[in-house]
């Protein structure tokens, strides 16, 4: 064979291998569907047959009736945006708002949900509260009940300025840690009576640090209350450490070339493919090894062929 065609057949090889590696990392279970319209459904989570998610908790719905099919959290309303297998979801939820006209209170919803096995992760999100009137806060339950949010005020158009978000009309404060749900709830002083031209509601919202920008326009804009925002959900195998676990084997998630680490967020514990090994850890020979070789570009060339 040619020096020429074998450079072709090496680098064709290399490629497919690094392709093959790669797509390990979003795989379902055998059998199983991988998809839900746009989003990847890898192991340990599942749709359609129960026998494609490790346990319930981890059971993806997905509803065809949209175009593209939309995927959602068990059997909940909470729609799923991506599934990472680092051990966090990204889902979208709505915006509570309190909002008022010249008679006093107009309409009122108090935006929140419950969670039985994820937590709402406390560092990749933000409780946001916006308005010139605004008193709003968070309650919930973290093993004890909590309750946490933000101030924020202003009083003429000329106080407001776009992507600030200091309690000069809009704030934010982190949320607890071991958080599983959160009801929202709203009051306001003069029950924006003062700031009723420009700014009628008080809105209030968890979300994914960094994907809420303050918007002037959004005081004033009356479709705001329709919004939803991502959030980040963490989720755990189980409600043992990594000691404990590893002591069931027949149970134990972790599977070949990889290993369980303790997370950071609540009980449980993630499996990660060893150092050198690339994939999905949940599933059998999921984390498969990098092949040796030299690199040239985007290029793998085998040394031992």
């Amino acid at each position: 064979m040619g020096f020429r065609c074998m450079f072709k057949v090496l680098a064709l090889f290399a490629v497919t291998l690094t392709v093959t590696a790669t797509s390990v990392a979003g795989q379902a279970k055998a059998g199983c569907q991988s998809n839900c319209g746009n989003i990847s459904i890898p192991y340990p989570f599942g749709t359609g047959s129960t026998d494609c998610n490790i346990s319930k908790r981890f059971f993806i719905r997905c509803n065809t009736s949209f175009n593209p099919p939309k995927a959602f959290l068990t059997t909940s309303d909470i729609e799923v945006l991506h599934i990472s297998l680092n051990g966090y979801l990204r889902i979208q939820y709505s915006v509570g708002y309190d909002c008022y006209n010249s008679s006093g209170s107009a309409y009122y919803f108090d935006a929140g949900f419950r969670l039985s096995e994820f937590l709402i992760s406390h560092t990749r999100n933000k409780f946001t509260a916006i308005g010139c009137d605004t008193y709003a806060y968070v309650e919930g339950f973290t093993g004890r009940a909590y309750s946490t949010g933000c101030v924020s005020f202003c009083y003429d158009v000329a106080d407001l300025v776009n992507g600030s978000c200091s309690g000069i009309r809009c704030c934010q404060t982190a949320l607890p840690k071991g958080v599983t749900d959160y009801e929202l709830s709203f009051d306001s002083y003069w029950k924006h009576s003062k700031v009723l031209s420009f700014n009628p509601c008080s809105y209030g919202f968890a979300v994914e640090d960094g994907a809420y920008s303050f918007s002037v326009s959004d005081l004033s804009n009356i479709n705001f209350s329709k919004r939803k925002f991502p959030i980040i959900l963490d989720w755990t195998i189980g409600n043992r450490s990594c000691m404990e676990a590893k002591m069931d084997v027949d149970n134990y998630a972790c599977k070949q070339n990889s290993d369980c680490v303790d997370p950071e967020n609540g009980r449980g514990y993630l499996c990660k493919c060893l150092h050198g090994f690339q994939g999905n850890p949940y599933l059998s020979y999921g984390c498969q090894g990098e092949e040796d070789g030299i690199h040239f570009g985007h290029f793998n060339f085998v040394t031992n062929i």
